[in-house]
Order: structure tokens, then sequence, then C-alpha cells
């Protein structure tokens, strides 16, 4: 997900001040797969939300940098998540509160492909729809891999595109790693006003280190000081 991130904080697609979080007008993004709060809280240190050292406290007692983040410790966090299956619904809550508020900014949610089989992510999907919301983006980080098993021992991944077409959804699909692709599909989202848009975006669980590619056993399982510098070394 690191270039799905950085594509829409460092490539002008997201609007935002870190001088002032809470912004009215700021473009809002929700890390719906909440676990993956590591990479969110990289990019927000990295667009001045605040300081890297702080990145060190990570999981630490008393740190605001949580296992999932959390909207009342750390600025820049637009929900607090973890609870899969409600970043949906909260991005359309915001979606909504722009119409209703004359506002023109756009809400981004990022959602994981385990995480939809949640039936609220299709319930939300269904409204976003039917009150053709132009001002709502998912994209959804397509690795096949969840906590315990692959995707397709629960759901078919294949047909991902053809339900969300179904749902009434604009569809895109990508390769997820690849940077310009991504921006591109971003701003295509963004320009898009006719109704809710979905990127698919398909990924390598762990990518650029090998011993961690598609292994959903690492899953929120920390590295040792050898694995970690062959991991960097393998990264460049």
């Amino acid at each position: 997900a690191v270039e799905i991130l950085v594509a829409l904080y460092f490539g002008g697609i997201l609007r935002y001040d870190p001088a002032q979080p809470r912004w009215p007008d700021r473009d809002r993004f929700i890390m719906s797969k909440g676990h993956a709060a590591p990479i969110l809280y990289a990019v927000l240190a990295e667009a001045g939300y605040f300081p890297k050292e702080q990145l060190r406290t990570l999981r630490q007692l008393g740190s605001p940098l949580e296992g999932h983040p959390n909207m009342r410790r750390l600025p820049g966090v637009e929900a607090s998540t973890g609870s899969l299956g409600q970043g949906l619904s909260i991005g359309l809550g915001h979606a909504l509160a722009a119409r209703l508020e004359g506002r023109s900014y756009h809400v981004y949610v990022l959602l994981g492909d385990g995480e939809i089989e949640e039936g609220q992510v299709w319930e939300a999907a269904m409204a976003a729809a039917h009150r053709r919301v132009g001002n709502l983006v998912a994209i959804v980080d397509h690795n096949r891999y969840q906590q315990t098993t692959g995707v397709a021992s629960v759901t078919d991944p294949l047909t991902y595109a053809d339900k969300w077409r179904a749902f009434g959804w604009k569809v895109e699909e990508v390769d997820g790693h690849d940077l310009v692709a991504v921006h591109q599909a971003m701003r295509f989202a963004t320009a898009f006003e006719d109704g809710p848009f979905v990127i698919i975006a398909h990924t390598v669980k762990g990518k650029g280190v090998r011993f961690l590619e598609q292994d959903f056993t690492w899953h929120g399982r920390a590295v040792s000081r050898d694995r970690l510098q062959q991991a960097l070394e393998e990264l460049g």
C-alpha cells in the first residue's frame, strides 16, 4: 500500500495542510485497513504532521502511534480504524457531509481485499451509488491475502471488479506497485463526478523482500534485527 499513499499525499492528489489538520476544506483520507497504520504514520511524518523522530515510538506505551490509527491522539488521522469493514461507511458520511455543507473536498478510503468480505462495506457501496456520491474514491489493496489465509479460500477475488460495477461504481484496475499508473488512476478518479469510483490496486504482500512476499504468517509479526537488515538491503 506504500505506493498508494505516496501517490495520494505527494502526487498533488490530496489537499491537506499539516499546519491546519482540521482545515474544513481539506480532502479526507481514511485508512480503513487500520492494521497498516505504520505506513500511514511514515507518510504523515514525511508530510510534516509530526517530527520523524517520533516514528521510533511506534506501539510504545503512551505513544500516539498506536497499533491502529487513533484520530483523538494524532493529527492527520481522520478516523479511528482497525475494526475492519467500517471505513467506507465513515468515508461515505464525510462525502455526504461535504454535499450538505456545500464544500468541494474529496474522500479517499483504503480498503483491504480481505476486509471487503464484511457486509457493511457493500451496504456503504450500495448507498454511495444510489446517492451518486461523486466525491468518494475507494482504493482496494488487492494482495490476495488476509490475516490467516488466502482471500480465495473465503471469497472469489476474480470477480471483485464485476461486483463493484454491479453495485454502480466506476472501476479502474491498476498495478498497485506502478506509481505512475496509480497516480494516473487517482487523477482520473478525482475528476470523475458522476458517482463513486473504486481503484482496484493489484499488489504483492511484502513486495520487494523475498522472505516476506506473499507470506501471510508475517501479518502483525515483527522481524528480527538480522531479518530487518536483510530487508533493508533488498529494498535498497
